[in-house]
């Protein structure tokens, strides 16, 4: 099948002609290239990628599906007010695994690329969108989290047609589009059979020092109790361990309670977040615990970490559910605005499947009971 032909001209000059003699190459101003013909695809989809090298034909295939578009982002503004609602903010920042509260409140320039490419991201998805370099900018490990996240928000909402163009292979199996057109060998590929690789948590104790890592990503408080248990969690995505969460505990204020502690800090860092990691390695902390003859408790004011605990068979609500926190800060600054909080004690594994008591679970594929849960967060003092 003939592919389409595209020329373009230019004006030639001294820089040209500079360039081309250095290098024994004529041109006379015309650059001729090949292009693709769009692919015999189904009219209605949910996510399409288009892949292959830089210089391979992947942009100007993408403009067959539509324009991307040019976000614009007012430099005295929060990121967060530049959404339709507050509520359409919230579920777009944290849908892409843009977490951390604090990045909210910023302007975009002040934030990594990280960050801006997942509140590019919030701003871009919706049906029909075109999405080009999509993870471009970002470590690879955070591109394949991004990717989950992404997929999640899209089958979440039930988007239609978005089409991605990237120059990494490596995010085919974490993204898992429905088709995609590699544009090195001009061949157009059904996804949906791709199946996403095990994410591997570890979680280790570790020395209080290791909070400065994570302190600013808090979104309430900086502060670590000095007497606190600290632990460090880890995540492979094929590649080797690298950081990205800490919790710690401290023992349960009551004289009520024998023997019992509570969850004192869980953060996530910002490039990981959006997979679940969180409510994970609570988890598995709040199960060392267990396994010590200890109680647990935790509590949030994060509505999707106290979510993914009422849908858990791992915690139960406790008497103070739902309730408001104190009308006055504690010494941990935390408290003083009537917030409701989720509380729960943790009552541990039913069975192996469930978690291992180890601290460490292989989380990946379709499994039941072993896919991260859609939830992430960082737990108040």
């Amino acid at each position: 099948m003939s592919r389409p032909v595209y020329e373009i001209r230019i004006e030639p000059d001294e820089f040209t002609q500079a360039a081309s003699t250095a290098f024994d190459y004529t041109f006379d101003g015309k650059s001729v290239f090949e292009g693709f013909e769009k692919p015999n695809i189904t009219d209605k989809f949910q996510i399409g990628l288009i892949i292959g090298p830089s210089g391979s034909g992947k942009s100007l295939l993408l403009k067959e599906f539509g324009n991307e578009e040019n976000i614009q982002w007012e430099s005295t503004k929060a990121i967060v007010s530049h959404f339709s609602t507050p509520n359409d903010a919230i579920n777009r920042l944290t849908a892409v695994g843009l977490n951390t509260i604090p990045s909210w409140c910023k302007p975009f320039h002040v934030l990594s690329n990280g960050e801006q490419f997942r509140a590019n991201l919030a701003r871009r998805l919706k049906n029909e969108a075109v999405i080009d370099e999509f993870t471009s900018v970002v470590d690879r490990n955070v591109a394949k989290a991004a990717s989950v996240a992404t997929r999640r928000f899209i089958e979440r909402e039930n988007l239609q047609n978005v089409v991605f163009a990237s120059c990494h292979y490596d995010i085919l199996e974490w993204l898992r589009p429905d088709w995609y057109f590699d544009t090195v060998t001009g061949v157009l590929h059904d996804g949906r059979l791709l199946r996403r690789p095990p994410i591997t948590l570890r979680v280790y104790p570790c020395n209080r020092a290791v909070w400065k890592m994570f302190a600013k990503h808090h979104y309430l408080n900086d502060k670590l109790n000095k007497s606190c248990r600290s632990y460090l969690a880890t995540a492979d995505f094929g590649q080797g361990e690298v950081p990205v969460g800490f919790v710690s505990s401290l023992t349960f204020p009551s004289g009520n309670f024998h023997n019992a502690y509570r969850e004192h800090r869980t953060v996530v860092l910002p490039d990981f977040q959006g997979l679940g990691i969180g409510p994970k390695i609570s988890d598995i902390v709040a199960q060392i615990h267990i396994d010590q003859d200890k109680r647990y408790f935790s509590r949030t004011a994060h509505p999707r970490f106290g979510a993914y605990r009422d849908r858990s068979l791992l915690w139960k609500k406790t008497g103070s559910y739902g309730k408001k926190v104190s009308a006055s800060k504690n010494k941990e600054g935390i408290g003083g605005d009537g917030r409701i909080c989720y509380s729960h004690e943790y009552i541990g594994a039913k069975n192996e499947q469930t978690i291992k008591s180890s601290g460490s679970t292989g989380i990946g594929g379709n499994e039941k009971g072993l896919e991260i849960p859609d939830a992430t967060g960082d737990e108040e003092g």
